[in-house]
């Protein structure tokens, strides 16, 4: 007779005896009591069969042609029934290089942190290591070895999540029962403790020691909100409209998705400077607003690269008496996305940066010193406010009688005439005349806009 035991973590083990009078064991892994049992009575009408040496039923025939690889090997291993051509389920090693190969469908920068999950998998097992071998245990162990390497914990999380999604292929493809690495975990990093408010005073400082290159890289990621280097090295110049003062961003990064390969952002004072100098500049015929070595390394066969530009920008934050804070051009595109929704609605802005408000407020959206002043502007302000209405209300009621009388007896002020009223000129606009044309500018927004 054969009896299942059931360990502390919900795992299942079936034990029996066999013919050679020793005891063996099958692990099951987390499994229901029910199929437990199912399973169990099958192995005893096999125990059975090779103590009889006897042939097995149909029905339990048919049970074994349907088994799992994983459950099936394990049965051949303690010889209660004849070992299947392996040959089918590739070892870790190829198995990995072989799903990573055929994802045509993701970019080469994808699979270039693939590669990095993939190196760590074939270091740890073997790339010779049987997946059916792979247990729960020993994706525990791999989530420690990452730990150690050491990694920091958001990049842990992240190559968890890779490995989960290569061994669930295994799975779908029948390879093996279940992913052992399906309920394996690890806290990520919180978001906020590398999220860094980059002021305009201190991206000034370095603006003020840069060539015309780096000014307008510079100024793309923290004005424009760009990705870097990829939505910078991209930019074109037939997509600036200097006229309707809107610029097309074409996004490498999320070009895959449907609608958004590109989105359109506001021709921002702050970048339309430095973009005219950049045009005047620029070489008859050059179809792309940076152009030279940068884009030609970042744009590599294998997907966009920094191309050296953090290690550069290090060195002008350096020189410009700054220290570098965590995350160089991502930093940069938050402070913007930050800005902008003070002042617009944050929809319009995610539309802007090109992500969305979910993401907005969990990874860019940043409080400010400057938030924390306003605030306490404001209290102040309303402390202030207040008082006074106190006040008035107390010298109101203490008034004498005839003294409202005669405030009640007084006419009505004459008012204004109406054509004076429209002829005064709207607040904040102003009329500007140039060799361009006309344009109206608004000292609110901070946008022109021609007539």
């Amino acid at each position: 007779m054969a009896s299942i035991s059931k360990a502390a973590n919900g795992h299942r083990t079936i034990q029996f005896m066999d013919v050679d009078e020793k005891r063996k064991s099958i692990r099951l892994g987390k499994i229901s009591q029910r199929l437990a049992d199912s399973i169990k009575l099958r192995i005893e009408h096999l125990v059975s069969a090779k103590m009889a040496n006897h042939s097995i039923d149909m029905e339990t025939a048919r049970w074994i042609e349907g088994l799992e690889p994983t459950l099936a090997a394990r049965l051949a291993k303690v010889g209660l029934i004849q070992s299947r051509d392996n040959s089918e389920i590739p070892r870790l090693g190829p198995f990995l290089d072989a799903y990573v190969k055929s994802r045509t469908d993701v970019k080469p920068a994808t699979k270039e942190v693939w590669g990095q999950v993939v190196r760590n998998l074939k270091e740890f097992f073997g790339e010779k290591k049987d997946l059916t071998e792979i247990s729960e245990g020993d994706a525990e162990e791999f989530k420690l070895f990452l730990i150690n390497v050491p990694l920091a914990a958001t990049t842990v999380s992240k190559r968890l999540q890779h490995a989960t999604s290569f061994l669930n292929k295994a799975r779908k493809k029948r390879y093996i029962e279940r992913n052992p690495f399906a309920e394996v975990k690890s806290a990520a990093g919180n978001p906020k403790d590398r999220q860094f408010f980059v002021t305009r005073e201190a991206i000034e400082k370095v603006l003020n020691i840069c060539d015309l290159t780096w000014r307008m890289i510079i100024t793309l990621a923290r004005y424009g909100g760009l990705r870097c280097p990829s939505e910078v090295l991209s930019l074109k110049w037939e997509n600036i409209d200097w006229e309707s003062g809107r610029v097309v961003i074409e996004s490498p990064k999320t070009e895959h998705h449907v609608g958004k390969d590109r989105r359109t952002i506001p021709l921002f004072p702050e970048l339309q400077d430095v973009l005219e100098e950049a045009f005047e500049m620029a070489e008859p015929g050059a179809v792309y607003v940076i152009e030279g070595r940068y884009r030609e390394i970042a744009n590599s066969p294998k997907g966009w690269k920094n191309a050296n530009l953090r290690s550069q920008f290090k060195r002008l934050i350096k020189r410009a008496g700054l220290t570098e804070w965590p995350r160089l051009f991502q930093n940069l595109r938050a402070s913007r996305e930050t800005e902008l929704a003070q002042e617009y609605p944050l929809h319009v802005v995610a539309d802007w940066m090109g992500n969305t408000p979910q993401i907005a407020l969990k990874h860019y959206l940043q409080t400010t010193d400057l938030d924390f002043d306003r605030a306490r502007g404001e209290i102040k302000s309303a402390a202030k406010s207040g008082a006074g209405v106190v006040q008035n209300a107390v010298q109101h009621q203490s008034a004498p009688n005839r003294t409202e009388l005669q405030e009640t007896t007084k006419g009505p002020s004459k008012p204004e005439p109406f054509a004076s009223l429209c002829e005064s000129e709207p607040v904040g606009t102003k009329a500007l005349s140039g060799g361009h044309g006309t344009r109206t500018h608004n000292p609110i927004r901070g946008i022109t806009f021609p007539m």
